[in-house]
Protein backbone atom coordinates (compact mmCIF):
# COMPACT_ATOMS: atom_id res chain seq x y z
CA UNK A 1 0.00 0.00 0.00
CA UNK A 2 3.00 2.43 0.86
CA UNK A 3 4.61 1.88 -2.21
CA UNK A 4 1.51 2.32 -4.18
CA UNK A 5 1.11 5.55 -2.80
CA UNK A 6 4.65 6.51 -2.93
CA UNK A 7 4.50 5.92 -6.94
CA UNK A 8 1.49 7.30 -7.11
CA UNK A 9 3.15 10.83 -5.69
CA UNK A 10 6.15 10.24 -7.72
CA UNK A 11 4.23 10.03 -10.79
CA UNK A 12 2.04 13.01 -10.18
CA UNK A 13 4.97 15.19 -9.25
CA UNK A 14 6.81 14.22 -12.19
CA UNK A 15 3.58 14.98 -14.21
CA UNK A 16 3.53 18.52 -12.93
CA UNK A 17 7.39 18.53 -13.57
CA UNK A 18 7.02 17.26 -17.20
CA UNK A 19 4.26 20.23 -17.52
CA UNK A 20 6.61 23.10 -16.91
CA UNK A 21 9.42 21.20 -19.05
CA UNK A 22 7.39 21.89 -22.00
CA UNK A 23 6.36 25.34 -20.98
CA UNK A 24 9.96 26.24 -20.71
CA UNK A 25 10.96 24.83 -24.11
CA UNK A 26 7.85 26.95 -25.40
CA UNK A 27 8.68 29.86 -24.00
CA UNK A 28 12.49 29.36 -25.31
CA UNK A 29 11.36 28.30 -28.97
CA UNK A 30 9.36 31.35 -29.10
CA UNK A 31 11.04 33.88 -28.03
CA UNK A 32 14.13 32.25 -30.70
CA UNK A 33 11.89 32.55 -32.81
CA UNK A 34 10.71 35.77 -32.25
CA UNK A 35 14.34 37.28 -32.35
CA UNK A 36 14.85 35.76 -35.84
CA UNK A 37 11.51 37.82 -37.56
CA UNK A 38 13.39 41.53 -37.65
CA UNK A 39 11.50 42.69 -40.35
CA UNK A 40 8.22 42.46 -38.37
CA UNK A 41 9.99 44.31 -35.28
CA UNK A 42 11.30 46.86 -37.55
CA UNK A 43 7.91 47.69 -39.07
CA UNK A 44 6.43 48.61 -36.06
CA UNK A 45 5.21 51.98 -36.44
CA UNK A 46 5.59 54.58 -33.44
CA UNK A 47 2.44 55.48 -32.28
CA UNK A 48 2.35 59.34 -30.62
CA UNK A 49 0.61 59.28 -27.24
CA UNK A 50 1.58 61.82 -24.37
CA UNK A 51 -0.95 61.15 -22.00
CA UNK A 52 -0.46 62.98 -18.23
CA UNK A 53 1.68 60.61 -16.31
CA UNK A 54 2.67 60.46 -12.71
CA UNK A 55 5.65 58.55 -11.21
CA UNK A 56 6.01 56.99 -7.62
CA UNK A 57 8.90 56.45 -6.02
CA UNK A 58 8.96 55.00 -2.85
CA UNK A 59 11.59 55.28 -0.63
CA UNK A 60 12.75 54.38 2.88
CA UNK A 61 16.38 55.02 4.55
CA UNK A 62 17.54 55.03 0.75
CA UNK A 63 20.32 57.81 0.85
CA UNK A 64 23.02 56.31 -1.41
CA UNK A 65 20.92 56.20 -4.01
CA UNK A 66 17.96 57.96 -4.20
CA UNK A 67 19.76 61.04 -5.50
CA UNK A 68 20.50 59.06 -8.53
CA UNK A 69 17.28 58.17 -9.27
CA UNK A 70 16.20 61.70 -8.71
CA UNK A 71 19.02 63.12 -11.48
CA UNK A 72 17.61 60.81 -14.35
CA UNK A 73 14.11 61.74 -13.66
CA UNK A 74 15.28 65.40 -14.41
CA UNK A 75 16.96 64.24 -17.42
CA UNK A 76 13.87 61.97 -19.04
CA UNK A 77 12.74 63.22 -22.25
CA UNK A 78 9.05 63.28 -21.43
CA UNK A 79 7.65 66.22 -21.38
CA UNK A 80 7.90 67.85 -18.21
CA UNK A 81 4.58 69.98 -18.32
CA UNK A 82 2.85 66.21 -18.70
CA UNK A 83 4.69 64.48 -15.91
CA UNK A 84 4.72 64.34 -12.12
CA UNK A 85 7.22 62.78 -9.94
CA UNK A 86 6.22 61.89 -6.62
CA UNK A 87 8.70 60.49 -3.78
CA UNK A 88 7.62 58.71 -0.87
CA UNK A 89 9.50 59.35 2.12
CA UNK A 90 8.10 56.72 4.21
CA UNK A 91 9.87 57.14 7.50
CA UNK A 92 13.30 57.25 6.72
CA UNK A 93 16.05 57.46 9.50
CA UNK A 94 18.52 58.85 6.76
CA UNK A 95 18.99 61.80 4.31
CA UNK A 96 16.36 60.09 1.86
CA UNK A 97 14.54 63.03 2.66
CA UNK A 98 15.92 66.01 2.76
CA UNK A 99 17.86 64.60 -0.66
CA UNK A 100 14.56 64.62 -2.11
CA UNK A 101 13.92 67.88 -0.71
CA UNK A 102 16.32 70.11 -2.73
CA UNK A 103 15.80 68.07 -5.98
CA UNK A 104 11.96 69.54 -5.22
CA UNK A 105 12.64 72.51 -4.37
CA UNK A 106 14.66 72.90 -7.70
CA UNK A 107 12.18 71.19 -10.14
CA UNK A 108 8.82 72.02 -10.12
CA UNK A 109 7.29 68.69 -11.68
CA UNK A 110 8.58 66.76 -8.24
CA UNK A 111 6.78 66.41 -5.14
CA UNK A 112 7.17 64.79 -1.59
CA UNK A 113 5.23 63.39 0.57
CA UNK A 114 6.78 62.81 4.17
CA UNK A 115 5.13 59.82 5.85
CA UNK A 116 6.65 60.08 10.07
CA UNK A 117 7.94 56.78 11.40
CA UNK A 118 4.20 56.40 12.83
CA UNK A 119 2.66 55.83 9.58
CA UNK A 120 5.38 55.11 6.93
CA UNK A 121 7.14 51.70 7.65
CA UNK A 122 4.36 49.69 6.61
CA UNK A 123 5.04 48.51 3.54
CA UNK A 124 5.87 49.40 -0.21
CA UNK A 125 2.20 48.37 -1.02
CA UNK A 126 1.09 51.46 2.16
CA UNK A 127 3.85 53.79 0.37
CA UNK A 128 2.22 53.22 -2.94
CA UNK A 129 -1.35 54.16 -1.95
CA UNK A 130 -0.11 56.99 -0.21
CA UNK A 131 1.84 58.18 -3.30
CA UNK A 132 -1.15 57.57 -5.45
CA UNK A 133 -3.85 59.62 -3.40
CA UNK A 134 -1.08 62.63 -3.80
CA UNK A 135 -0.18 62.27 -7.15
CA UNK A 136 -2.69 63.38 -10.49
CA UNK A 137 -1.85 61.99 -13.89
CA UNK A 138 -3.53 59.33 -16.44
CA UNK A 139 -0.64 56.84 -16.17
CA UNK A 140 0.70 55.83 -13.25
CA UNK A 141 4.56 54.49 -13.14
CA UNK A 142 6.32 52.87 -10.34
CA UNK A 143 10.53 52.85 -9.96
CA UNK A 144 11.98 51.39 -6.67
CA UNK A 145 14.57 53.99 -5.37
CA UNK A 146 17.70 51.76 -6.42
CA UNK A 147 16.46 51.84 -9.90
CA UNK A 148 18.04 53.50 -13.09
CA UNK A 149 15.71 54.10 -15.94
CA UNK A 150 16.31 55.29 -19.78
CA UNK A 151 15.95 58.46 -20.15
CA UNK A 152 13.02 57.55 -23.16
CA UNK A 153 11.84 55.04 -20.60
CA UNK A 154 8.23 56.63 -20.65
CA UNK A 155 7.44 56.98 -23.86
CA UNK A 156 8.24 53.18 -24.66
CA UNK A 157 5.90 52.04 -21.42
CA UNK A 158 3.13 54.77 -22.09
CA UNK A 159 3.44 53.69 -25.66
CA UNK A 160 1.12 50.64 -24.67
CA UNK A 161 -1.84 52.69 -23.40
CA UNK A 162 -2.56 54.12 -26.64
CA UNK A 163 -4.60 50.67 -27.29
CA UNK A 164 -7.77 51.15 -24.40
CA UNK A 165 -7.60 47.57 -24.01
CA UNK A 166 -4.30 47.33 -21.69
CA UNK A 167 -4.35 48.20 -18.48
CA UNK A 168 -0.72 47.82 -17.50
CA UNK A 169 2.32 47.46 -19.11
CA UNK A 170 5.76 46.36 -17.66
CA UNK A 171 9.52 47.01 -18.74
CA UNK A 172 12.96 45.13 -18.71
CA UNK A 173 14.92 45.12 -15.13
CA UNK A 174 18.88 44.77 -16.39
CA UNK A 175 21.12 44.40 -13.46
CA UNK A 176 23.91 46.70 -13.43
CA UNK A 177 26.18 45.13 -10.90
CA UNK A 178 26.02 42.00 -12.70
CA UNK A 179 29.89 41.35 -12.97
CA UNK A 180 30.30 42.10 -8.80
CA UNK A 181 30.33 38.47 -7.47
CA UNK A 182 28.36 34.96 -7.89
CA UNK A 183 24.97 36.14 -6.24
CA UNK A 184 24.70 39.24 -8.39
CA UNK A 185 25.44 36.86 -11.71
CA UNK A 186 22.89 34.25 -10.24
CA UNK A 187 20.20 37.18 -10.12
CA UNK A 188 21.27 38.43 -13.47
CA UNK A 189 20.65 34.99 -14.78
CA UNK A 190 17.76 35.34 -13.46
CA UNK A 191 16.26 38.37 -14.89
CA UNK A 192 17.60 37.36 -18.08
CA UNK A 193 15.58 34.16 -17.90
CA UNK A 194 12.53 35.75 -16.24
CA UNK A 195 12.37 38.89 -18.74
CA UNK A 196 14.15 37.58 -21.74
CA UNK A 197 12.53 34.37 -21.85
CA UNK A 198 9.39 34.65 -19.41
CA UNK A 199 8.04 37.60 -19.86
CA UNK A 200 8.75 38.42 -23.57
CA UNK A 201 6.93 34.60 -24.47
CA UNK A 202 4.19 35.52 -22.70
CA UNK A 203 3.50 38.79 -24.68
CA UNK A 204 3.97 37.48 -27.98
CA UNK A 205 1.72 34.36 -27.29
CA UNK A 206 -0.89 37.08 -25.73
CA UNK A 207 -0.44 35.08 -22.13
CA UNK A 208 -0.34 37.07 -18.70
CA UNK A 209 3.16 39.28 -18.33
CA UNK A 210 3.40 39.82 -15.09
CA UNK A 211 3.82 43.09 -12.89
CA UNK A 212 6.73 43.26 -11.18
CA UNK A 213 6.12 45.89 -9.02
CA UNK A 214 8.56 48.29 -10.77
CA UNK A 215 9.32 49.27 -14.01
CA UNK A 216 6.05 49.85 -15.29
CA UNK A 217 2.51 50.90 -14.51
CA UNK A 218 -0.95 51.18 -14.51
CA UNK A 219 -4.11 53.46 -15.52
CA UNK A 220 -5.31 55.17 -12.97
CA UNK A 221 -8.70 55.07 -13.77
CA UNK A 222 -8.23 51.18 -13.04
CA UNK A 223 -5.70 51.22 -10.24
CA UNK A 224 -8.67 53.21 -8.75
CA UNK A 225 -11.51 50.45 -9.50
CA UNK A 226 -9.03 47.99 -7.94
CA UNK A 227 -8.72 49.71 -4.79
CA UNK A 228 -5.24 50.37 -5.33
CA UNK A 229 -2.50 48.49 -3.90
CA UNK A 230 -3.56 45.10 -1.31
CA UNK A 231 -1.71 46.04 1.55
CA UNK A 232 -2.36 42.83 3.26
CA UNK A 233 -0.21 40.78 0.70
CA UNK A 234 3.69 40.52 0.38
CA UNK A 235 3.55 40.52 -3.38
CA UNK A 236 0.81 43.07 -3.90
CA UNK A 237 2.78 43.11 -7.48
CA UNK A 238 1.62 39.56 -8.72
CA UNK A 239 -2.19 40.23 -6.47
CA UNK A 240 -2.30 43.59 -8.78
CA UNK A 241 -1.37 41.20 -12.09
CA UNK A 242 -3.62 39.10 -11.82
CA UNK A 243 -6.68 41.45 -10.16
CA UNK A 244 -5.91 43.36 -13.72
CA UNK A 245 -6.43 40.43 -15.83
CA UNK A 246 -9.49 39.09 -14.12
CA UNK A 247 -11.11 43.02 -14.56
CA UNK A 248 -10.69 42.77 -17.88
CA UNK A 249 -7.58 44.28 -19.33
CA UNK A 250 -4.13 43.03 -20.79
CA UNK A 251 -1.05 44.13 -19.41
CA UNK A 252 1.67 44.14 -22.65
CA UNK A 253 5.48 43.84 -21.96
CA UNK A 254 8.36 46.47 -23.15
CA UNK A 255 11.25 44.96 -23.94
CA UNK A 256 12.60 48.00 -25.09
CA UNK A 257 11.81 50.50 -21.83
CA UNK A 258 15.23 48.53 -19.77
CA UNK A 259 15.82 49.95 -16.09
CA UNK A 260 19.28 49.57 -14.40
CA UNK A 261 19.31 47.66 -10.48
CA UNK A 262 21.85 46.78 -8.19
CA UNK A 263 21.02 43.56 -7.75
CA UNK A 264 21.49 42.54 -3.97
CA UNK A 265 24.82 41.21 -3.16
CA UNK A 266 25.10 38.76 -0.74
CA UNK A 267 23.31 35.32 -0.05
CA UNK A 268 22.02 36.36 3.11
CA UNK A 269 20.22 39.59 1.08
CA UNK A 270 19.18 37.23 -1.70
CA UNK A 271 17.81 34.59 0.81
CA UNK A 272 15.40 36.74 2.51
CA UNK A 273 14.45 39.00 -0.59
CA UNK A 274 13.32 35.20 -2.52
CA UNK A 275 11.81 34.36 0.94
CA UNK A 276 9.36 37.05 0.87
CA UNK A 277 8.85 37.10 -2.82
CA UNK A 278 7.79 33.12 -2.75
CA UNK A 279 5.31 33.37 0.38
CA UNK A 280 3.91 36.49 -0.66
CA UNK A 281 3.33 34.55 -4.51
CA UNK A 282 1.85 31.27 -2.20
CA UNK A 283 -0.38 33.58 -0.81
CA UNK A 284 -1.94 35.13 -4.44
CA UNK A 285 -2.10 31.46 -5.76
CA UNK A 286 -4.37 30.46 -3.06
CA UNK A 287 -6.42 33.83 -3.63
CA UNK A 288 -6.60 33.96 -7.19
CA UNK A 289 -6.63 30.43 -8.70
CA UNK A 290 -10.03 29.54 -8.74
CA UNK A 291 -11.13 33.05 -10.16
CA UNK A 292 -8.92 32.24 -12.79
CA UNK A 293 -10.38 28.77 -13.38
CA UNK A 294 -13.83 30.71 -13.08
CA UNK A 295 -12.98 33.96 -15.27
CA UNK A 296 -14.95 34.23 -18.21
CA UNK A 297 -12.82 36.46 -19.53
CA UNK A 298 -9.59 34.46 -19.41
CA UNK A 299 -9.25 31.95 -22.86
CA UNK A 300 -8.23 28.92 -21.99
CA UNK A 301 -4.70 29.28 -22.82
CA UNK A 302 -4.77 32.20 -20.46
CA UNK A 303 -6.25 30.38 -17.99
CA UNK A 304 -3.86 27.51 -17.92
CA UNK A 305 -0.35 30.18 -17.92
CA UNK A 306 -2.07 32.21 -14.90
CA UNK A 307 -2.49 29.02 -12.82
CA UNK A 308 0.68 27.99 -14.05
CA UNK A 309 2.27 31.57 -12.98
CA UNK A 310 0.45 31.36 -9.94
CA UNK A 311 2.09 27.98 -8.88
CA UNK A 312 5.77 28.68 -10.21
CA UNK A 313 6.66 28.50 -6.26
CA UNK A 314 5.78 25.54 -5.76
CA UNK A 315 8.09 23.59 -8.11
CA UNK A 316 10.89 23.42 -5.94
CA UNK A 317 8.70 21.57 -3.27
CA UNK A 318 7.33 19.63 -5.69
CA UNK A 319 10.87 18.50 -7.39
CA UNK A 320 12.41 18.11 -3.96
CA UNK A 321 9.80 15.69 -2.96
CA UNK A 322 9.96 13.74 -6.33
CA UNK A 323 13.82 13.37 -5.21
CA UNK A 324 12.76 12.25 -1.64
CA UNK A 325 10.54 9.54 -3.40
CA UNK A 326 12.25 8.64 -6.77
CA UNK A 327 15.76 8.35 -5.58
CA UNK A 328 14.60 5.25 -3.05
CA UNK A 329 12.20 3.59 -5.64
CA UNK A 330 15.51 3.55 -8.03
CA UNK A 331 18.72 2.71 -5.29
CA UNK A 332 16.82 0.08 -3.89
CA UNK A 333 14.17 -0.94 -6.71
CA UNK A 334 11.41 -1.21 -5.05
CA UNK A 335 9.25 -0.57 -8.37
CA UNK A 336 8.27 -2.43 -10.99
CA UNK A 337 8.88 0.58 -13.14
CA UNK A 338 12.68 1.79 -12.24
CA UNK A 339 13.52 1.81 -16.03
CA UNK A 340 10.97 4.71 -16.69
CA UNK A 341 11.92 6.70 -12.92
CA UNK A 342 15.11 7.66 -14.51
CA UNK A 343 13.32 9.49 -17.20
CA UNK A 344 12.63 11.63 -13.73
CA UNK A 345 16.11 12.53 -13.33
CA UNK A 346 16.46 14.81 -16.51
CA UNK A 347 13.19 16.72 -16.03
CA UNK A 348 13.57 16.91 -11.62
CA UNK A 349 17.07 19.23 -12.28
CA UNK A 350 15.64 21.20 -15.19
CA UNK A 351 12.58 22.25 -12.86
CA UNK A 352 15.23 23.03 -10.31
CA UNK A 353 17.19 25.47 -12.67
CA UNK A 354 14.14 26.51 -14.76
CA UNK A 355 14.66 29.38 -17.11
CA UNK A 356 18.26 28.72 -16.09
CA UNK A 357 18.18 25.92 -18.38
CA UNK A 358 18.40 26.99 -21.69
CA UNK A 359 21.66 29.24 -21.18
CA UNK A 360 23.38 25.74 -19.56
Amino acid sequence: MILEVAETVFALATASMVVYLIRHFVFTFTVLRRAKNTTKAASAEHVAFEPTVAILIPARDEENVIGRLLQRMVELTYPKDKLQVTVVNDGSSDNTGRIADEYAKQYAFIKVLHRDRRDGGKGKAAAMNAGLRQSIGEIVLCFDADYCPQREIVEKLVEGFADPTVGAVQGRVVVLNEPQNTVTRLVALERIGGYRVDQEARDTLSLTPQFGGTVGGFRRSLLERLGGWDESTLAEDTDLTFRTRLAGYKIRYVGGAECYEEAVDNWKAYRKQRYRWALGHMQCCLRHSWKVIKSKRLKMKEKVDGLLLLHVYFMPIVALVSFLIGVPLVVFKLSEFVGALWFSVPVSLYSFVGNFAPFF
